[in-house]
Order: C-alpha cells, then structure tokens, then sequence
C-alpha cells in the first residue's frame, strides 16, 4: 500500500520536540509512541542499565496517579500503553480508539512529566528486574546474541546488556534516575510519532496542550562508533543445545547499501526457502532454528547469522555457515535474488499494515534519515537491487579473518568440543 509524500507531516515545536503523523483512515484507532533518544549505548559503564530501569519505574505512578490509577484509567478506555529500550532511544507507546486519545495522553505525559520515584516502588521494581535478568540467564537462545555483541564490541556501550547486570542495577538510586531524566529525556531529543485516524493538526494540538511543559535541554552527547573486534567467545552452561552467533562487520542504518543487504540476509537466512534453513535444516536435519539477521545502528552495523543445534553437530554447522558465506561472494544466481526482493517487500508491506507499525516507521525514519522515507520509495530501492550489488556487498563483508563465533552450550561435557569451534574458526580466517 503506497503512501504519498503528502500525507506525512512534522512540526517542530519551540521546544524542539518533533511531532510526526500519517494518516490511516481505514482504521479506528490511533498508536502514538514518544520515542527519546536515549538508550543503553548513552549509560555509563556504572550506570548500566538505567534506561531500562526508568522505563520500568515510570510505570509505577506519578505524584497525582498510582500505578493501579494508570492500569484502570487504560483499562476503562480499553487501551494499551507499553514502553521498551533500545540501544539507542525509549520508546513510550500507546493504542487506543482514536476518540480516547486525549485521556491516554494525559496519562502518558504525567508518567513522562511528574514521575513519583517512590523509593518503596523502585525498591519493589528492582527486584521485578533482576528476575527479569536472571531469567534472560535461562534463555541462550536469547543470551547468546548479547554475547556475540559484548566480544566483537568490548568496553563499548553497544557491547552491552540493555537491562544491565545485577551489579549495576543493585547500585542505581533514586538520585540517578532522576539525574539522568534530568540530562537526557529532553523534549530537543525526542520524536513524538503517532499513525491511525487522526489529524495532524489535532496531534499537535495534543502534544501542545500535555507535553507543552516539557522544558530543557538535553546535554551535549558525544558518540563513537566501536572497534570491532574479533574473537571466539564459548561460554559453558549445562542445557541440550549448542546456541551460536557466528557473524562479522555490517552497516550503519543509513548505508547506501542497506537494501542490497537486505535482500542476501533474505536469501541467507530470512525464511524457510533460504540457503543456510534449507540446507542446515531441511537437507541435514543439523538443527531447528537458524536464521540470519543485520543490528545497525547510527555509525555501526553487524551480520549474524544464528542456529540452535546439538553439541554432535555444532563443529559441521558452523562449517557449513562459513562455507555459505563464502559461495555468495561468487554471487547468487537470479532466481534466489529475484525470490528474496518478493519476499522482503511483502514483509514490509504486512509489516507496515497496522497503526503501530506505521508509527514506528515515522520515528525510525526521522532518527535515521531525517526525512520519511515513503513506502514506493522503499520498494523502488528493493527493486533497483542486481546480481552485483549483492555480490558485492558479500564481498565487502564476508571476509572470513573478520568473523566472529559466540557460543553457549555444554562444553565442558563435551570434552574437545570448545577447542574444535575454535579450530574451525582459525582454519577459514587462515585460509
């Protein structure tokens, strides 16, 4: 479904927040997301973790709402409010009919103006958090891509767990929380996006009359891109399956290459139909899961590509992954690209169907680029892809002395098990 340039509009309020719509007049409700740039690459290294406790803690009242008052205030109007960090910014969303979006803005700007931080409260969602961590410890289907992030990006903030490490969360006090709104969750670094039925003018309005007291400036950020690194990281854990990451360099958000990446991530690992699924699955039975994926940020990007296999297979998986990468630098032939460019555009065009989608977009676009990127502009770019582009790009990227192995699995009851990846590693980088 194409979208005209037209039917995005932004305004720049006096304070420097920007407020961005879209139109979707075949629907009845609106999403609006409050989307600050501040993530888990923006803590310290003391202080990790932080955003991801703010986020929590707005949750739990401001000085004129209780936690419960905001629960039933969006129950009663049959709303949904949520909220999530990032490496680089907090999103604060909600869905409602789009006649209650005045009563649910109203919460969310308390919440995001006058939080309570009441120390009883923090206290409480300290330790909601720390499960929370401890239970990510149980999931390495999950654990191992923070792995794979923390050895290719050592002593980097993008290096690091977005919910901290119980060391550091232990640590974090009111006074920090409300030292880092204070710094960072400013109304000159923040995007308010919202989709759905609804006026652009009626937004602005909005956000004029409940975010209008939003004042100050957020203080001057400076950011590096990291160094990577490569490594070979195998952490021991008694569980069933080996849970790997084997990957290397990507790009930024904004390469100009980014859609040709897209379309070999499709045709690497994007669905059941790809090369490394088919094989390592569907012809060898070698694993359940497996897939590729691209995490790009501002200035930096990585490829990975992910399987869950058993400690037996481990050593041949990755084989066959190093092996994969290294046929698509001779290229792909025109059938798999021509499959993968289909595929990709019809994600994204089911992808973009719902309000909340639409407005994350709007965000994302305007942190990445700036301007809209509009949906024809989007396809056009998927169909300009060739044969040379993606060669290319599998070229410039999958150069085996760059790769990186981050694994969790049984190895100390699997005797040479940690030696043998490692051997792996070394024989393609040697090669």
């Amino acid at each position: 479904m194409a979208v005209d340039q037209a039917l995005y509009r932004r305004t720049v309020l006096p304070s420097g927040l920007v407020v961005l719509t879209e139109p979707m007049d075949h629907v009845r409700t609106a999403s609006l997301g409050v989307w600050i740039g501040a993530g888990s690459r923006h803590e310290e290294p003391a202080r990790m973790g932080i955003c991801h406790f703010i986020e929590h803690a707005l949750f739990k009242g401001t000085r004129s709402r209780s936690a419960l008052a905001i629960a039933q205030t969006m129950d009663a109007i049959g709303g949904h409010l949520n909220a999530f960090t990032d490496k680089e910014h907090t999103c604060y969303y909600l869905r409602v009919l789009s006649d209650h979006l005045d009563d649910a803005m109203a919460v969310l700007s308390d919440m995001l103006l006058d939080p309570a931080f009441d120390p009883d409260a923090l206290e409480r969602e300290r330790q909601v958090i720390l499960e929370e961590i401890h239970m990510y410890e149980d999931a390495p289907d999950d654990l191992v891509h923070d792995l794979f992030a923390a050895s290719v990006w050592p002593d980097h903030p993008l290096g690091r767990p977005i919910a901290g490490v119980e060391q550091t969360v232990q640590a974090l006090g009111r006074a920090d929380l409300v030292a880092f709104m204070d710094a960072y969750c400013r109304p000159d670094a923040a995007i308010v996006a919202a989709a759905g039925r609804l006026e652009h003018e009626q937004i602005v309005e909005l956000v004029q009359r409940w975010l209008g007291g939003w004042r100050g400036r957020r203080v001057p950020v400076e950011i590096s891109p990291p160094a990577a690194r490569t490594a070979v990281t195998l952490r021991n854990k008694e569980i069933e399956q080996v849970h790997l990451c084997l990957g290397g360099p990507g790009y930024p958000q904004a390469h100009e290459d980014r859609y040709a990446l897209a379309v070999l991530d499709t045709a690497l690992g994007g669905g059941m139909s790809s090369r490394l699924f088919q094989e390592i699955r569907e012809e060898r039975g070698l694993a359940y899961a497996v897939s590729t994926y691209h995490a790009a940020y501002q200035d930096v990007g990585a490829f990975v590509v992910y399987c869950g296999t058993s400690p037996v297979a481990a050593r041949e998986v990755v084989r066959l992954v190093f092996d994969n990468l290294g046929r698509a630098t001779n290229g792909l032939p025109a059938e798999e690209i021509t499959r993968a460019k289909e595929s990709l555009k019809g994600s994204l065009m089911l992808d973009l169907e719902t309000p909340g989608s639409r407005m994350s977009k709007l965000a994302r676009s305007e942190q990445y680029f700036g301007r809209q990127l509009t949906l024809d502009e989007i396809i056009a770019d998927v169909d300009a892809v060739d044969a040379d582009d993606v060669r290319r790009v599998a070229t410039a990227l999958f150069v085996p002395e760059r790769m990186s192995l981050a694994a969790i699995g049984p190895f100390d009851a699997h005797g040479r098990l940690a030696e043998e990846l490692r051997g792996e590693v070394r024989r393609y980088a040697g090669a």
